[in-house]
Parts: C-alpha cells; sequence; structure tokens
C-alpha cells in the first residue's frame, strides 16, 4: 500500500492509478478512498490517471487525535498533491470532501488545479448563524457527537439509510451498499471522526469560494437529506466566480454510488469541455 509521511509524522494513505490527466477524488465524512471506487473504475477505462486518498484519521491513515480541522486536510492534500506532482489536476469532492476541495484550490491549489468539481458538498457553511439564518441547528450536530461517542458501530448502521435515500418510499435498500459504508466508517478512528464533525459543520468556506479561479462545477440532489441543497449548492454557485450548477431531482446524498452512471457521465463531460 501507498503512503506519504506529512510534516506533523501522519501517515496519509493513496491510491494512484493510471496515467493521463489527473483526477483527485476527496471523500465524505466517515468514509474511506473506496467510496470512489464507480468513479475510480470509470475514469480508469476512460484514460485518466485516478487518485484517491484516506483523510487523516479515516480508512487506512493515521488515527490522528490532532489535526482534525480542514486547514490540515488542506495541507494534508497539499502534501500529497506536491509528493506525486500533480499539475493540470481535477479535484472531486464529495460532502466533507467537498469543503476540502474547496480549501484546498483556494489556498494551495495554484498552478496545480485545471478544474474543480463540490458534488453534495458541505459548502459554504453548514451550521445556522446569523450570516447563515437556512443552516442546520447546533443540536443536529450535537446529536451526531453524542450518537457516535456512545455507540459508533449502531450509529453508522443508521445513518446510510437516510444518506442514500433508502429512507424514501419506493426505494429498495441495498444491503451491500449499507454495509459497505459501515465498513469504511469503522475502519478510521472515532476522535478524528468526533472532531471532523465540527470541522464539516463550522468551517465557513465562505472566502475559500470567492477565491477559486478554475472552471467548477456544483452538483448536488435535491433530495439530499444530509447536506441541504438550498443551503449549500445555490449559494456556494453563486459564491464561485462562473460557477456551473447542476441539480438532480430528488437524487440523495450518496448519490454519487446509486446514480454512478449518470454522474459519471456528468462529470466526464464537465472535464472533457
Amino acid at each position: 500500500m501507498s503512503f506519504i509521511t506529512t510534516k506533523d509524522g501522519t501517515q496519509i494513505f493513496y491510491k494512484d492509478w493510471g496515467t493521463g490527466q489527473p483526477i483527485v477524488f476527496h471523500h465524505g465524512w466517515p468514509l474511506s478512498a473506496d467510496d470512489w471506487d464507480a468513479q475510480m473504475m470509470f475514469f480508469l477505462a476512460n484514460g485518466f490517471r485516478v487518485i484517491a486518498h484516506d483523510r487523516r484519521g479515516h480508512g487506512r491513515s493515521t488515527q490522528t487525535d490532532h489535526g482534525n480541522d480542514m486547514d490540515t486536510y488542506a495541507a494534508d492534500v497539499a502534501e500529497l498533491t506536491a509528493h506525486l506532482d500533480l499539475k493540470n489536476a481535477v479535484h472531486i469532492g464529495h460532502s466533507t470532501g467537498g469543503g476540502e476541495v474547496a480549501r484546498y484550490v483556494a489556498r494551495h491549489g495554484k498552478g496545480r488545479v485545471a478544474k474543480a468539481v463540490l458534488v453534495s458538498a458541505v459548502p459554504p457553511i453548514m451550521l445556522k448563524t446569523p450570516a447563515n439564518p437556512g443552516g442546520l441547528d447546533m443540536s443536529v450536530f450535537d446529536g451526531f457527537r453524542k450518537d457516535l461517542a456512545a455507540n459508533r458501530a449502531e450509529f453508522y448502521k443508521a445513518v446510510p439509510i437516510p444518506f442514500y435515500g433508502f429512507n424514501r418510499p419506493g426505494v429498495k435498500t441495498l444491503e451491500g451498499v449499507v454495509g459497505n459504508w459501515w465498513r469504511q466508517g469503522m475502519i478510521g478512528g472515532i476522535k478524528a471522526h468526533y472532531d471532523c464533525i465540527k470541522a464539516f459543520s463550522e468551517t465557513d468556506f465562505t472566502e475559500d469560494l470567492k477565491a477559486i479561479t478554475v472552471p467548477t462545477l456544483v452538483m448536488h440532489g435535491t433530495d439530499d437529506q444530509i447536506v441541504p441543497y438550498k443551503d449549500a449548492a445555490l449559494l456556494s454557485s453563486k459564491l464561485i466566480p462562473g460557477a456551473e450548477l447542476k441539480l438532480y431531482d430528488g437524487y440523495p446524498h450518496g448519490m454519487l454510488t446509486v446514480h454512478a452512471d449518470q454522474l459519471n457521465q456528468d462529470l466526464l463531460a464537465f472535464i472533457k469541455k
């Protein structure tokens, strides 16, 4: 397996397959690079170099009790892209990974990034504040922390149901998808996952979004029960100069998995523009 060691000694696991223009995938909470299986295989078959890493504290990377914040996550990506000497790269982030992409591209990506994609992403900010009245109340995230600390294994069985929209009438629960979500979550470290709740909910990406200068696609499902699109994609697409917005009627938060065929084609079309 491939790892880099960051300046603070954290080992970051990554996959790096193929040749051609690089695409870097940034996963959501509390998952790992494995959440990008459908995209990695698709883009590899289409002649791209595909890279995905496990964020610190997640997957196979070091289970750190420190640095579980967006500034450090973005700095870790900067170290990885420098190590691999990636140029003309497309960075695609899902959910929390979308926040990581926004911060990396804005603060570290100059000269290395060709395009960016935010999918079901957390920016500009999830938390309800006076400046963001449409956000979610702190009690929601306190509930996540409480349930995580009390019984992570049971909590991680419950989250995938709304994550993929399996609680909607007529939608069949895919047990393998639920089990894979649980597997990825349980591999990571509980302390890092606990800290990451603050990182994905309270980080304000407004200035990062305004600073993005590369072509950017914002994709979101209108039935996202985890990151409501009206306080995310609609706002982000207005803050990013020249951003393209693509909404998917009735699609859930985990649409990259359960609607991979549609999303992969749209991603390919954007990259090839």
